[in-house]
């Protein structure tokens, strides 16, 4: 069954360590995509979806203005963030291992999201709804966002490893 992610009811967040000792943490705010869920066949699962990079929020402007600049995702080169998915395999139970080409920065790279699949419900609108939460971990450098500085301490002000957790909410189409 298709369906459409329904970005009202969705969260696409990441979170870095900064400073070593703390984590900071942003969302995009304007994504988009679709998915297939087939529980019988996970193979025959799949998603597309795309992110807006000038949505970025990390609840600071100067920060997200950093962000958005060439020292980081340039924007103006790399407007959007994409994901499909190559392979989607069941783990057990509602767990699911999603695997799909990530593109960061012009970069595209395989990646594998742990996947829990929630369930579907018909809301009190007589839509059906279907629930998927997913979560990776990244190495920002691996898609040319290398920008740090060292501390006097030694550690960088920003980590290699970039967390990612998606919460989708999804409509039939």
């Amino acid at each position: 069954m298709a369906w459409e992610i329904d970005a009202t009811h969705s969260q696409v967040v990441f979170a870095v360590k900064h400073m070593v000792v703390s984590t900071a943490k942003g969302s995009f705010n304007v994504f988009r995509g679709s998915l297939n869920i087939d529980t019988e066949t996970p193979s025959n699962s799949w998603v597309e979806a795309e992110a807006d990079v000038a949505s970025l929020d990390t609840r600071d402007k100067n920060r997200d203005g950093h962000l958005l600049s060439p020292d980081f995702f340039d924007v103006e080169k790399y407007p959007t963030i994409t994901f499909k998915s190559t392979n989607v395999e069941s783990v057990g139970g509602n767990d699911y291992k999603v695997t799909g080409d990530l593109t960061i920065h012009g970069v595209t790279k395989s990646v594998v999201f742990d996947a829990e699949y929630g369930g579907q419900v018909k809301d009190p609108y007589g839509l059906q709804r279907a629930g998927v939460n997913a979560h990776t971990k990244i190495s920002r450098k691996d898609f040319g966002l290398t920008w740090s500085a060292t501390l006097e301490t030694g550690g960088l002000v920003l980590a290699d490893d970039v967390k990612i957790e998606i919460e989708l909410e999804a409509i039939v189409k």
